[in-house]
């Protein structure tokens, strides 16, 4: 259901009530760590995030570790930001 690198992968599930009375299965929110930030990007217009997950951590799917690193909330929040934190690879 996610990808290897999601940060979903590991996070679990519990089930809750839908609307009509049926269990639902639901993704638990993970529990974000404090990344070790090795530096900062300023961003260029027009630079994307996937573009520089695979620049700084090697992966374009780890842009979420940008966002984590950044404080931000979803990659909508980032994308408008000046400033991309850059946080270590692998942690």
């Amino acid at each position: 259901m996610f990808f290897p690198n999601s940060r979903y992968i590991d996070a679990g599930t519990y089930e809750v009530m839908g609307p009509g009375g049926q269990p639902v299965r639901v993704t638990r929110i993970p529990v974000r760590g404090v990344p070790v930030i090795l530096g900062d990007h300023r961003r260029l217009e027009g630079q994307r995030l996937d573009l520089l997950a695979s620049r700084y951590l090697a992966d374009a799917t780890l842009l979420w570790r940008l966002c984590d690193a950044s404080d931000a909330i979803a990659p909508d929040a980032l994308a408008i930001a000046a400033i991309v934190r850059i946080p270590q690879k692998g942690g």
